[in-house]
């Protein structure tokens, strides 16, 4: 086993783990991202053995959508006959539960245990008072020179520790068979699948960290490896333990589709009975007041009914991220990150300058920023030193005493009064966008092509016609206390940071007169001189809606007020919406933004399930309940197709990662989840544990999941697809895209099209771009299981 085999085997054993995402951009993503090229229902079935995970919804989840009428008769008596069974469903319920596997004792607990305790030293970044020495070693290295010191491992000197994890390795699977090795490393990296995701995370994104004190797969294999050799702990592993049985994962997945099925019935039910016409009404003739561009995230179809019922006002569905491919630079803390969707590579740093005339509210400001981080500084020295630490915590008592109490009695009225003195930067800087070159990482002047480019797509994509005298891009954030999953709330496309920045540059960029007069002249696109395009954000804790508007000329100020006092009003209905018509609404929203025992301030995306790529007048006159993401496309405007290729390719896709980790979280909270709020305890400013140590969590707590320890909140369903466009234009998009073919082929979504040039019919996707009526039954024959599992463990073996 030489160290070229070692890598590669490590590379193939791999497969078995994501991406474990950091607290501060925690992005919603498939955990089982290495399992995409095989169909859904054996991609599961081998992942549940390596990690020794529930894969599919318990049978309570779905006794309890069974009894909610979730789950349709006609769609679950023919699956179930279909497969040869015909016993009742309440039969089968039973049937499942007995089948049930118990939970096992978890043998390498030892092992996992030390190896946790370790990455936790290593990887911190910045929480620990005192850091680990000789981190620049990197994770081997360093290890290797501390491990004398520690009692569990038991040795003397580390002359008995191989000077590289290379050579730890390759003396210790020396006798091992090349299969048998990547079965090792398979186990191993499975056994701390969150740590071992997170090794994934700084490795490809080489982050700052990762630069400074490098860890890798070789080295967390070496020092485990080693230790278990050590230690005399078994390193191979039974396979008899992690057979399944498949008569319950058959009846769990027969389950699962009739779900599924009885989900898109209703919904295709919803768009076909809405009350749509052709013809536009007196009121769609009128040029609109206000043009709104929104995320397609769900919580945003709520805001949207909402903002179009108080007034002339047009709404669109546009990726948050608003096609900016940027990083962020803040001028809080001078971090720079990324900002757009992670299957991006950023192409720009946008970062802030003062308007004209208003260097000096920068500069106080900046002045400001400083003092308040010494102080922070300041408070954390003295409660962290030994010879202050006991007086600091006595003296200061009574003060933090009164700080719970307010937090705890009146956190409404101190987030309101927090947010009126909270001196707002957009007021007084603007921000600029500048190229970065991958090679040199020298900041360059963006062309005037690439401007054009930017806002041309914008409009291509949203199937846009004409222009308001006001439109407003609005990104969306999230505000929330004592939340350490607060970025999970965020905006997914701008990779779990808020999209206020990626608003505010794409209405600047549209804003520009060479930008105007070029889309004019090479687009024949005109922007009227009267439209002015202005950065907002949606805050979706307290569905308030901020707009950056110290730069609007005052030939708008009138107009932008009504529409400032348009969306109070729609503040107001759509939180009493959200929280089931309670009185005083936004004030509930308000204390739940800054309550730091909120078990949930809001639900985020729980309960989606749909993504539908359609203009508005498809969905405008109806509630979608918040399940849906809504991408606006005009299939007549998009002739050559490309604009939804670009949304299949991209949106689609990322709707997918939002959708499965959802799903996964929800069906196993232990291993794909993120645990209970109540044990949390942050680790390394990155990540979350539970209790005082073992495995980080790579998924979403358990308290944004469920509405009790009992009862289910979101639905765990695959993400359903509608595009409304030509069969023939979907049909050809994917035949040119096999990564697209094979997410769909694999069942990993399911997609529908609605052909305005056949009627508006519905037809389904079925495997190698088949199509059904959607009043057919779709096939539910099932692949030969055994020639799949055998191709997943040619490169996941196990």
């Amino acid at each position: 086993m030489n160290k070229q085999n070692i890598q590669e085997s490590i590379v193939k054993a791999s497969k078995v783990i994501g991406k474990t995402w950091p607290l501060y951009s925690f992005v919603t993503s498939n955990p089982l991202s290495g399992y995409e090229r095989f169909p859904f229902k054996d991609a599961v079935s081998s992942a549940k053995k390596h990690l020794n995970a529930n894969v599919y919804p318990d049978t309570k989840i779905y006794q309890q959508a069974w009894e909610q009428n979730e789950i349709g008769d006609k769609e679950l008596l023919s699956l179930l006959r279909e497969n040869g069974l015909h016993e009742s469903p309440e039969f089968y319920l039973e049937k499942m539960e007995s089948l049930k596997r118990t939970t096992e004792k978890n043998k390498n607990h030892d092992l996992d245990r030390i190896m946790a305790k370790w990455l936790a030293a290593f990887m911190d970044e910045g929480l620990a008072e005192w850091e680990m020495p000789n981190k620049k070693d990197g994770f081997y290295g360093a290890w290797r020179t501390l491990a004398k010191y520690d009692g569990e491992i038991g040795i003397k000197d580390i002359r008995e520790i191989p000077k590289t994890s290379s050579e730890a390795l390759t003396g210790i699977l020396k006798d091992y068979s090349t299969e048998a090795c990547v079965d090792i490393f398979t186990h191993h990296l499975a056994s701390l699948s969150g740590w071992t995701g997170y090794i994934n995370y700084r490795s490809e994104s080489n982050s700052p960290w990762q630069l400074q004190y490098p860890i890798n797969l070789e080295d967390y294999l070496g020092v485990r490896l080693w230790i278990a050799q050590h230690l005399k702990l078994p390193i191979t592993i039974n396979n008899d333990t992690a057979q399944t049985d498949e008569t319950l994962e058959k009846l769990q997945f027969i389950w699962l589709k009739a779900w599924e099925s009885s989900w898109q019935n209703q919904l295709i039910n919803t768009i076909m009975e809405a009350p749509t016409t052709t013809e536009p009404t007196p009121k769609e003739t009128l040029e609109p007041d206000a043009q709104l561009v929104f995320c397609i995230d769900t919580r945003s179809e709520l805001i949207r009914r909402h903002v179009e019922s108080k007034g002339n006002y047009e709404t669109f569905g546009y990726a948050g991220f608003f096609g900016i491919a940027m990083d962020y630079e803040d001028l809080d803390n001078g971090l720079t990150r990324k900002s757009c969707p992670p299957i991006v590579d950023s192409a720009y740093k946008v970062s802030e300058m003062p308007q004209t005339d208003k260097k000096e509210k920068l500069l106080a400001y900046e002045k400001k920023n400083e003092v308040s981080k010494f102080g922070e500084y300041f408070l954390k020295r003295m409660k962290n030193m030994l010879p202050s630490a006991f007086g600091y915590v006595e003296g200061s008592g009574v003060y933090y005493g009164l700080s719970l109490l307010a937090r705890t009695l009146v956190p409404g009225h101190l987030y309101s009064l927090k947010q009126k003195n909270t001196s707002s930067l957009e007021s007084y800087c603007h921000p600029t966008i500048n190229s970065v070159h991958p090679q040199t990482d020298q900041s360059l002047q963006i062309p005037l092509d690439e401007k054009v480019a930017i806002v041309k797509s914008a409009f291509d994509l949203t199937g846009w016609k004409q222009f308001a005298p006001l439109v407003l891009f609005v990104g969306h954030g999230s505000h929330t206390a004592n939340n350490p999953f607060g970025s999970s709330l965020d905006c997914g496309a701008c990779a779990a940071s808020p999209g206020r920045h990626n608003a505010r540059m794409l209405a600047k960029l549209a804003n520009m007169p060479e930008v105007r007069k070029a889309l004019l002249e090479r687009h024949e696109m005109t922007i009227p001189d009267t439209t002015i395009f202005i950065g907002a954000e949606h805050n979706t804790t307290t569905d308030e809606i901020v707009i950056f508007d110290s730069e609007v000329p005052d030939t708008h100020h009138r107009q932008l007020e009504d529409v400032k006092a348009a969306l109070l009003r729609a503040q107001e209905t759509a939180t009493k919406d959200r929280l089931d018509n309670v009185r005083n609404s936004v004030s509930l929203a308000k204390t739940k933004a800054n309550d730091w025992g909120e078990t949930r301030p809001e639900w985020g995306l729980a309960k989606n399930a749909g993504f539908i790529v359609a203009p508005r007048k498809l969905t405008k006159n109806t509630n979608l309940h918040s399940r849906c993401f809504l991408h606006s496309y005009d299939w007549e405007m998009d002739v050559t197709g490309k604009a939804l290729e670009g949304i299949m390719q991209g949106p689609m896709v990322v709707t997918q990662w939002i959708n499965n980790h959802y799903y996964f979280s929800t069906v196993d909270n232990t291993t794909f989840g993120g645990g209970s709020k109540i044990t949390h305890n942050v680790t390394g400013k990155f990540g979350v544990v539970q209790g005082n140590g073992g495995d980080l969590k790579m998924g979403l707590p358990l308290q944004s999941l469920r509405s009790s320890d009992n009862e289910m909140y979101h639905q765990p369903l695959r993400l359903s697809v509608l595009i409304h466009a030509p069969l023939s234009r979907v049909s050809e998009i994917i035949s040119r895209n096999e990564n697209l073919k094979t997410l769909l082929d694999n069942e990993w979504i399911y997609l529908m099209v609605q052909d305005p040039m056949q009627d508006n019919t519905i037809k389904r996707y079925q495997k190698n771009i088949e199509w059904i009526s959607t009043s057919e039954k779709s096939g539910t024959k099932e692949d030969s299981h055994s020639h799949i599992e055998s191709e997943i463990l040619e490169e996941i073996p196990g």
